[in-house]
């Protein structure tokens, strides 16, 4: 018996990357996935791949900053599917500079997509599982739910130049630990994963062909320096970055019902490193 069969299963950001893989891990196992990304393409892309394989998916396309977009995420599983049991909160992306260059647009954008998106997507699936929950209980019924926030080491440990981003993976662990404390009653489990180097888009070579992206109507550069990415891995325990499967992996131990008395964790997911 597949471990997540029949559950509902949302995932910002997940036509690429570790959402992607995550999308694909979670479909695999048995979960019903409402698939994210801001482009129509990639989304569908994933959808496809799944149903591919025998799995089931739905995409929901858009900006997670975009006025409106929590409440469509959320009602398109519950329409879809008629749950909502697993929700990960991976969307984002970086625009660094250091402190004395960086711009209030620059700092509030990365709050916005690293804290405030994920703010208020679990705010509009609050009131649906308050119901689902209490329905359950009137039941007799103990049933887990599961979120997973998406934070970095930048925000448990800082990173030179991120000031933005790393400050708002910071919250992201407060919000975790918070919601922990007031949905345990509703039997979810609120955890957070963060990530070091894992081989994605953010991690990839400044010098690469595709390394500008249009995010929000805006272009980023996306990438690190060359140099950097070479001296990356020395700095690894286990000598090199992780991939998107590996980083999925994580989040999907707290997904499964061997998780479900574990809530209000950070779990650093980095190979090794812990500085």
């Amino acid at each position: 018996m597949s471990k997540l069969a029949g559950k509902v299963a949302l995932i910002s950001g997940s036509g690429r990357g570790i959402g992607r893989a995550l999308a694909l891990k979670l479909a695999g196992d048995g979960a019903l996935v409402v698939v994210n990304d801001l482009d129509a393409a990639p989304a569908d892309e994933v959808v496809a791949a799944i149903k591919a394989a025998g799995g089931e998916a739905v995409a929901c396309v858009g900006s997670v900053t975009a006025a409106g977009f929590a409440d469509a995420f959320i009602g398109k599983a519950i329409e879809t599917y008629g749950g909502l049991d697993i929700i990960v909160n991976n969307a984002g992306y970086t625009w660094d500079s250091v402190i004395q260059k960086m711009t209030d647009e620059q700092f509030q954008t990365m709050l916005d997509v690293h804290l405030v998106a994920p703010f208020r997507i679990l705010r509009a699936a609050a009131e649906p599982i308050r119901l689902m929950a209490k329905k359950e209980a009137e039941e007799g019924r103990e049933v887990f739910r599961k979120v997973v926030n998406i934070s970095s080491m930048a925000g448990t440990n800082g990173n030179a130049g991120q000031a933005n981003y790393s400050s708002a993976k910071a919250a992201l662990v407060g919000l975790t630990k918070t919601l922990s404390k007031e949905w345990g009653r509703y039997k979810v489990d609120v955890n957070c994963v963060a990530y070091g180097f894992i081989e994605t888009r953010l991690t990839q070579s400044l010098d690469r062909e595709d390394s500008k992206v249009a995010i929000d109507g805006r272009d980023f550069v996306v990438g690190v320096p060359e140099a950097t990415r070479l001296s990356l891995p020395r700095m690894v325990p286990l000598g090199r970055a992780g991939t998107p499967e590996e980083a999925a992996g994580a989040v999907y131990l707290f997904c499964i019902p061997e998780s479900n008395y574990i809530s209000g964790q950070v779990i650093l997911v980095g190979g090794g490193i812990n500085i």
